[in-house]
């Protein structure tokens, strides 16, 4: 089992950045690519970001991409998004997940584990 603590979300003007963590504990950290999702009122939940288990590859959502930067450290067995030039169409609870496979995963259905979402809300 793994579990999934993710902090940092909150309230941001338009233009503002925010940084979201997501520490692991359970099992060892670096086993796992991690990804990151987010799911908007009355809207299906959407990737956001993957980061391979040794951080050196990572893709994006087309709507994040140039704006969000996903990274982790393994000592810390924690991984964190950045964001930056944020929009009111970011508002979302976003979480982060963990899956046991190589590759990057860009569909939910690939991840085994699952934080309990943080909120973040953008206004305008």
């Amino acid at each position: 089992q793994v579990q999934l603590v993710e902090s940092g979300g909150g309230l941001v003007q338009a233009g503002g950045s925010l940084r979201l963590s997501c520490a692991a504990s359970g099992r060892t950290f670096s086993d796992y690519v991690m990804g990151w999702f987010r799911q908007a009122p009355g809207k299906e939940r959407e990737f956001v970001a993957t980061i391979l288990r040794s951080g050196g590859g990572t893709a994006y959502a087309g709507s994040v991409k140039g704006r969000f930067t996903a990274s982790r450290d393994n000592a810390k067995n924690t991984v964190y998004l950045q964001m930056n030039s944020l929009k009111p169409e970011d508002t979302a609870v976003y979480y982060c997940a963990a899956r046991s496979g190589f590759g990057l995963g860009y569909n939910g259905a690939q991840y085994d584990y699952w934080g309990q979402g943080t909120q973040v809300t953008v206004s305008s």
